[in-house]
């Protein structure tokens, strides 16, 4: 018997979620950002549904740029992070890829690889948040040798804002920290704005655009409700099934170390998910829910390696076999991951391989 739990990634969702955000940002390419095995759905599986409405793929590591083309990718692909090793450049002007270069090692390199081919070049430059990029008085000299001693073929300015939350005015510093560059400059491509600020920092959109976390359904912000009026849809629901029900008496513990008593007679049911399969084990326990036959229900006790359970008092018609939604569209996973203290984008990311992902 296959175990139960399975990620359904919904293709409809993640055509809707990208067309929302071409919308928005009608004047704008769209780089879909596809990193740590595009935010857990699987990369291929993101690729296959939107391969021909996104401009371009933004990925971290060398091996999943290879996945792209290798799937017949011949699209703009972005390493974000560039280059590690000196090794990699091989293969990066073999694979067509645009590269990202933020610190003087990575120039260096570039400078003495001294290929004969062309090369699109994202130049990072730290505006803010003193992470990755070169400092802004070191940008005009970087420009010059890059365009005297690398065969470029475009140069786009790149940064990454720090706080592009709804209110923030830090999106605004940040880039009239480069707006003399962007004077100078003005027949450059530009690419600033993520996922928080297509939705609230229009005028950070200039050329092109690097979505995320709202492209796969959830909140930048970790609050749901942020984007709810956009009709951004969640495109992985975890789901799994009860594999087992007991009657508990006043009394009774549930799960280890014996944190949850029972005052009450109850009927509980046993969910084939746990901590193993990427579930949060430090959430909120008692306060956190699921869904069986349209019915929220409580997490009880606490969530084991494989196993959860929860309470089906009210739901007397929940047997073995029973689908439950973990997490999706009825479970927002913003409100699970608020449950554990943490944010979306770690969930996503943590969901197990032994987790099927299955497309839809």
């Amino acid at each position: 018997m296959v175990r139960p739990i399975c990620a359904i990634i919904n293709s409809n969702a993640l055509k809707n979620n990208l067309k929302i955000i071409k919308k928005i940002a009608y004047k704008s390419k769209v780089w879909a950002v596809l990193k740590a095995d595009a935010y857990g759905h699987g990369i291929k599986n993101i690729y296959s549904v939107i391969k021909y409405d996104s401009d371009g793929f933004a990925i971290l590591t060398l091996d999943e740029a290879i996945i792209l083309r290798k799937n017949g990718c011949i699209k703009p692909i972005l390493l974000l992070e560039g280059f590690f090793n000196r090794e990699e450049l091989y293969l990066i002007y073999k694979y067509f890829l645009t590269i990202t270069i933020h610190n003087k090692w990575q120039l260096n390199n570039l400078i003495k690889f001294k290929s004969k081919y062309p090369i699109n070049i994202y130049i990072k430059i730290n505006t803010g948040m003193n992470r990755l990029g070169f400092p802004i008085k070191d940008v005009i000299p970087i420009i010059n040798i890059i365009k005297k001693k690398i065969n470029v073929y475009n140069i786009t300015l790149m940064t990454h804002f720090a706080d592009a939350s709804k209110n923030s005015s830090f999106v605004k510093k940040q880039i009239n920290n480069i707006k003399n560059i962007i004077n100078i400059y003005h027949n450059f491509s530009y690419s600033f704005a993520n996922s928080a600020a297509i939705l609230w920092h229009s005028y950070s959109y200039y050329d092109w655009i690097r979505t995320g976390i709202i492209l796969y359904g959830a909140s930048p912000t970790g609050v749901w409700e942020d984007i709810a009026k956009k009709k951004i849809q969640p495109v992985m629901t975890l789901k799994s099934k009860i594999i087992s029900i007991q009657k508990i008496y006043p009394g009774d513990i549930i799960g280890y170390n014996c944190q949850y008593y029972t005052n009450t007679k109850n009927r509980i049911g046993i969910i084939a998910c746990g901590y193993a399969d990427g579930y949060p084990r430090n959430i909120n326990h008692n306060k956190t829910y699921v869904l069986i036959k349209g019915i929220k229900t409580l997490i009880l006790g606490s969530i084991s390696m494989d196993m959860i359970v929860v309470d089906l008092n009210n739901i007397p018609t929940a047997k073995i076999g029973s689908s439950v939604e973990l997490w999706g569209e009825n479970i927002k996973i913003d409100d699970i991951a608020k449950s554990s203290n943490t944010i979306g984008y770690e969930l996503m990311c943590s969901v197990s391989k032994r987790v099927p992902r299955i497309l839809k």
